[in-house]
């Protein structure tokens, strides 16, 4: 099996949109307030396009299976990011992509100049949450910086350096 990992391209806008959404539906995940609602969800190319931000790509075979990256949050400390936007298609899972993402973004993370990195996401993704455990995030009581996805119950945060 060939991972590969690379940046987002523009032309990679509507498939991620629908492994995203489709995430939702298969966990029966809140959709208001959430990446689901959001309408920059259908246009993540041009979401990182800003300073200090990036989204890989992860495909298996060469095929898009799903997406992470980084980006600086509104309302968050300069010296920290959020992971954002780690959606794996459910044939992807359990085949090592979702951690090989994770450390790339962390690698660019700590190439961009960010300190920690801090997490929102669902209880109904309970195995990405227990993967970011293992990885090292620690729980926080609320919500830090201002992502306005107002859905979102579950926070954790990481040292990088």
């Amino acid at each position: 099996m060939k991972l590969n990992i690379r940046p987002i391209e523009k032309s990679d806008n509507p498939l991620l949109s629908k492994i995203i959404k489709d995430i939702f539906i298969e966990f029966e995940a809140p959709k208001m307030g959430t990446v689901f609602s959001d309408p920059t969800t259908n246009d993540l190319f041009k979401v990182f396009e800003k300073d200090r931000s990036i989204c890989w790509i992860g495909e298996i075979e060469g095929k898009v299976m799903g997406c992470c990256g980084i980006y600086p949050t509104s309302g968050l400390d300069e010296n920290c990011c959020e992971l954002v936007k780690f959606y794996l298609h459910k044939e992807a899972r359990g085949q090592g992509l979702g951690r090989a993402l994770l450390k790339q973004c962390e690698a660019s993370a700590i190439n961009l100049g960010y300190e920690e990195i801090y997490i929102e996401s669902l209880p109904e993704f309970e195995k990405a949450v227990g993967m970011y455990e293992e990885a090292g995030y620690r729980w926080l009581d609320k919500a830090i910086g201002d992502s306005g996805h107002f859905g979102c119950t579950v926070y954790m945060i990481k040292d990088l350096v």
